[in-house]
């Protein structure tokens, strides 16, 4: 996904570069610098309320996010969250809600309002109407892709608000990639059940070790080739599962962006609950409709 960076001070927030075409839109993913916190490094840019972090720095980086992405006027656009529990739970919303919304994917056709997912390796998917215009964003960890909550938020903004498949557009953000998203065999076996396509996902590596291959007259075995002893780690590929989803659903595969940024590798920029050992803040993504009166353009 080719993306923009716009830069306040210290803090960056990543754009798609088909999104930013439409100048009803406001959208973006955020990063790790130009913030508040200090629990995960200096000036961390920490949009979720942890444990390790302080509510007041978590309030203000929320408010320096919104300012930087411009609806953080007087009063700002209310910020729409939800309490993620990894499911395919989707809220239509048309205006703030009175009390937390419980699931993983929020969709409006209302101006004026800021949807957010919040992630540390899950992908936030962001689905925009390009005729209708409305939106949807989705947060898509490995649970959430095998109940296919990227395609049923498709088929909500379709039963809701007249989408046609195509004519969205998606963009798929930073979130751990094949090169580091190790899982288990239940993960592997809950997608070969729900997806034709399953073999496409996964990629198999076997564990080195260095002592095995300076040494290795020290390990031979009456073993056939090719059976090593050594485990075999296993990796999906979130990203490609969730963009094989969107063009199941009749999203065209040109109108999807998909961030080649990985999480894991790229601490440095972002926020990844694996990488760092479940120590870490929550980066955000975010999408939502402007005005009539505010629309660039």
């Amino acid at each position: 996904m080719p993306t923009q960076a716009a830069r306040k001070s210290k803090l960056t927030i990543l754009h798609a570069g088909q999104l930013q075409t439409l100048p009803w839109l406001i959208h973006g993913f955020s990063t790790r610098a130009g913030g508040s916190s200090r629990a995960y490094g200096r000036n961390a840019l920490n949009l979720g309320f942890t444990k390790q972090d302080a509510k007041a720095a978590v309030e203000n980086n929320r408010a320096t996010f919104l300012q930087t992405l411009g609806v953080g006027g007087r009063p700002p656009w209310p910020l729409v969250t939800l309490r993620q529990v990894h499911s395919d739970l989707i809220h239509p919303v048309t205006a703030a809600p009175g009390q937390p919304l419980v699931g993983d994917g929020l969709i409006t056709a209302t101006p004026g309002l800021v949807l957010a997912i919040q992630t540390a390796d899950c992908l936030p998917v962001i689905v925009v109407d390009t005729k209708k215009r409305a939106a949807g964003i989705f947060h898509a960890g490995w649970r959430g892709t095998v109940k296919r909550i990227v395609e049923k938020g498709v088929g909500e903004m379709r039963r809701r608000f007249g989408s046609r498949p195509r004519d969205l557009a998606a963009a798929i953000g930073p979130g751990v990639h094949s090169c580091c998203y190790t899982v288990g065999e239940e993960v592997s076996s809950k997608c070969d059940s729900q997806f034709a396509y399953a073999a496409d996902l996964f990629h198999e590596r076997r564990e080195s070790d260095p002592v095995r291959e300076k040494y290795p007259l020290l390990f031979l075995t009456a073993r056939a080739p090719g059976h090593s002893i050594l485990p075999v780690n296993i990796f999906l590929d979130l990203a490609e599962a969730n963009r094989r989803q969107l063009v199941d659903a009749g999203v065209p595969a040109k109108n999807i962006d998909v961030s080649p940024l990985c999480t894991s590798c790229r601490t440095d920029l972002l926020f990844s609950y694996r990488a760092e050992k479940g120590i870490t803040g929550r980066l955000m993504g975010v999408a939502g409709i402007r005005p009539s009166s505010t629309r660039k353009g």
